[in-house]
């Protein structure tokens, strides 16, 4: 068996929910044996209410660990939950790293660019494999869309801040790397985020509570396409973490990870101050 390690704020949340499910469901299609065999709950109940980290653990037939050390030295591979609480990650990834174990962190990666390149010199430092992405990243509609010349992203979630992460996720998995500046305007319940590039390329992010997610592409030789996303991106991302848990290399270059980082916090940024224009 392969033993998976959760590390969360608390437990009872959607994606530790979740995951569990997603997992059994890849080992059934593809005959592996991924197991998340042990978890760790920071916080023992939800602030919002909810199960317990014992309780959650006897649902999904976990061994509640007293420590992030004893999950990381009882399983193979960690995964970094608090999808919500970003704010952990770094101080997760302190205890989690030195143990050179693959990990997966979960989105959102880091609250700021700053704690995201210190993770990134964590790994570094310690030789650790790991990535985090938002499974939009995975949408099939989007998987041979690359470098564009101009895009328009939408999709929505109760929290910009929290929620934003998934159309800047896909906007540079579209665009690429090499953002200058990142200027955001709110009109009612919709907010405006616009990306600019140094060579004249320029992406449009459209962000509502609950607006779908989809993409409007020009390429650069001229042709133009528009997409909903109604693939399965979640059995995609899980089927791209068992294969980096068993080495493969991860799925995209991984320094654009710090890329949405920057356009992410440059976002918030923005919008705090009534539209101004934030270089990056």
């Amino acid at each position: 068996m392969k033993k998976i390690g959760f590390i969360d704020y608390y437990l009872d949340e959607w994606h530790a929910n979740n995951y569990p499910v997603w997992i059994d469901e890849y080992n059934r299609k593809y005959g592996t044996d991924f197991k998340v065999a042990c978890a760790y709950g920071e916080t023992e109940f939800p602030p919002r209410g909810g199960l317990s980290s014992s309780e959650w653990c006897a649902r999904f037939g976990a061994e509640e660990c007293r420590s992030v050390e004893e999950v990381c030295e009882k399983c193979d591979y960690i995964m970094i939950l608090a999808p919500s609480d970003p704010d952990k990650h770094l101080f997760y990834a302190q205890r989690v790293f030195p143990y050179k174990k693959p990990v997966y962190v979960d989105k959102t990666f880091a609250p700021d660019y700053r704690s995201a390149a210190e993770i990134f010199a964590l790994g570094e430092k310690y030789g650790t494999p790991f990535f985090s992405t938002s499974s939009l990243r995975c949408a099939e509609e989007i998987a041979d869309t690359e470098n564009a010349f101009l895009a328009t992203v939408t999709g929505g979630g109760s929290d910009f801040d929290e929620y934003v992460v998934h159309i800047v996720e896909m906007t540079v998995k579209i665009m690429g790397m090499g953002a200058v500046r990142v200027q955001s305007i709110k009109k009612g319940e919709v907010v405006t985020v616009n990306v600019f590039y140094g060579d004249g390329r320029s992406a449009e992010m459209v962000y509502s509570v609950c607006k779908p997610y989809s993409v409007t592409v020009k390429t650069r030789d001229g042709k133009h396409f528009f997409k909903k996303i109604e693939s399965d991106y979640f059995a995609i991302l899980i089927a791209r973490m068992m294969d980096f848990f068993v080495g493969k290399p991860v799925f995209f270059d991984t320094r654009q990870t710090l890329e949405v980082m920057k356009i992410r916090e440059a976002a918030i940024e923005s919008l705090k101050n009534n539209g101004s224009v934030v270089k990056i």
